[in-house]
């Protein structure tokens, strides 16, 4: 049973580690938490939350995944550079092909005109809902751009 726990010890870290040092995957926490946010304005049921669960979670594991690839492969002799090159490459389309899917699901999800005019007029009637959304958005840029602590 401790190995068992220790397993996700070490998948915590791993999130963690990433937190810290993937500009990326800092993105897309914050661009899922801001789908949730927003999708409190839609009636969605549950299989749609579901379907947002899922690209969202999806969408992150392809960053970790891909992170790891590019330091599993970082600095290769010079025997494998062109294949950890492709290995990298391969691993970011994954991360591409997942995220415009997931796109495409929050397009068809978030689509509603109306809705998207009633959210609107929500923030532009409230100063202190618009400043909160703001400052929010601001938080979030520098939470992303944050400093990159490369851990080898």
């Amino acid at each position: 049973m401790r190995r068992f726990i220790r397993g996700f010890r070490y998948a915590w870290a791993g999130i963690a580690a990433a937190v810290r040092t993937e500009r990326n995957f800092r993105f897309h926490l914050c661009a899922g938490a801001y789908v949730l946010w927003f999708s409190r304005y839609y009636a969605f049921t549950r299989v749609e939350y579901a379907l947002l669960a899922l690209c969202i979670g999806g969408v992150m594991a392809m960053e970790l995944m891909n992170s790891a690839v590019e330091r599993a492969v970082d600095k290769p002799d010079v025997a494998h550079w062109r294949a950890a090159g492709s290995a990298k490459d391969m691993a970011a389309g994954g991360v591409l092909v997942f995220s415009i899917a997931a796109a495409a699901v929050g397009v068809c999800l978030f689509g509603d005109w109306a809705a998207l005019c009633r959210i609107a007029r929500l923030y532009a009637g409230s100063p202190p809902a618009l400043a909160a959304l703001l400052l929010s958005a601001a938080a979030a840029v520098w939470f992303v751009r944050g400093r990159n602590h490369k851990e080898i």
